[in-house]
């Protein structure tokens, strides 16, 4: 059994014993309209319970809340006030003064006490207030202001205001609550991304270990004397590096392999990511270093700039540039020019 279960077993036999202590009548000859405390008890048992059994109704946005926190429809809520009006006031109208302050009579006080606690538990305090109020002024018009008090009625609004603190409490505990899943969700992503740059700065680590290490055993062994094979190595291990810094994006196994093909024959190889390449996912990344790969293939030029473009067509750039036919740096020919498209 669920908690809502029990709750609404225990308000059900609570309402009952109440209204079964009105068809007690233990001093019949003060009751002179005994119609109307038989009619009390029907009004009262079947709003009460439908206050403690009704889903219901919701806007599109309620639907996913729970039961508990739909709120019962207007039409409810009139039977509950036209029940805090009629079932005080007809119960103590179908008896003599001198049976109104009977078990059978003040019933009513506990009864429409125990109503509103249910509204309250609704999460309609101000309708509850309001049938409190009207219940004060029916049980002091006939009792008196003393005797409603010590008859039932201090109970009663000890119940509905214990019933708005424990709904404020559980409220703050479920905001609470929310806020800590988020705090939490909050704090999983982040460990989840130091995660990743912890991985990714050991991939860059190994990476330049794998580039720069053979470079440098031999610069230690060799005392700083490189031979010429051995420079043209360091250069091409820097600039290695300094590709994984600036176009990470733009790399993979084929497209290293292809740069430093192109280096090894003497081109000058510069990548440019400046973030061009966002929001692109794996596969089409994928198809783009592919494309790239074959491109820097084919690459007869001295010089390659590859650079990811902002254009929304466009998503990499690759130029090449040789010395024209006077042989002079500043003479440089584009002889490559390839726009690789942006996946749709």
């Amino acid at each position: 059994m669920t908690v809502r279960s029990i709750l609404s077993a225990i308000a059900l036999a609570f309402t009952a014993y109440l209204a079964a202590r009105g068809l007690l009548w233990t001093e019949p000859d003060t009751v002179e309209r005994g119609w109307l405390i038989v009619a009390a008890l029907v009004l009262y048992l079947p709003v009460t319970w439908l206050w403690v059994f009704a889903i219901g109704t919701g806007t599109p946005e309620q639907s996913a809340e729970p039961r508990a926190t739909r709120r019962v429809p207007n039409w409810g809520v009139a039977l509950a006030m036209l029940a805090a009006v009629v079932v005080p006031n007809a119960t103590f109208f179908a008896v003599t003064e001198a049976g109104r302050t009977q078990p059978f009579v003040t019933w009513v006080i506990g009864a429409i006490g125990a109503l509103m606690t249910i509204i309250m538990i609704r999460r309609r305090p101000i309708v509850a207030w309001v049938g409190m109020a009207v219940l004060t002024l029916s049980a002091s018009f006939w009792l008196g202001p003393l005797a409603a008090f010590s008859l039932g009625l201090v109970g009663s609004l000890v119940w509905v205001a214990a019933a708005q603190l424990v709904m404020i409490a559980l409220d703050r505990t479920a905001r609470d609550a929310d806020h800590l899943a988020e705090l939490q969700q909050a704090a999983s992503a982040w460990q989840a991304s130091q995660s990743g740059r912890q991985r990714e700065r050991r991939i860059h680590v190994q990476r330049a270990l794998q580039a720069a290490g053979p470079v440098l055993a031999r610069t230690i062994e060799s005392g700083g004397n490189l031979r010429p094979s051995d420079k043209a190595a360091a250069r091409r291990a820097e600039a290695s590096l300094r590709d994984e810094l600036r176009g990470t994006r733009l790399l993979d196994d084929g497209v290293r392999a292809e740069i430093d093909a192109a280096r090894r024959r003497g081109a000058v190889v510069n990548l440019f990511d400046e973030g061009g390449l966002a929001g692109l996912g794996a596969s089409d990344l994928d198809d783009i270093r592919t494309e790239l790969a074959s491109v820097l293939s084919d690459a007869v030029s001295e010089r390659l700039i590859i650079r990811t473009s902002p254009h929304h067509e466009v998503a990499v750039t690759v130029v090449g540039r040789s010395r024209g036919e006077g042989g002079s740096g500043d003479d440089d020919e584009v002889d490559l020019w390839r726009e690789i498209r942006r996946p749709r």
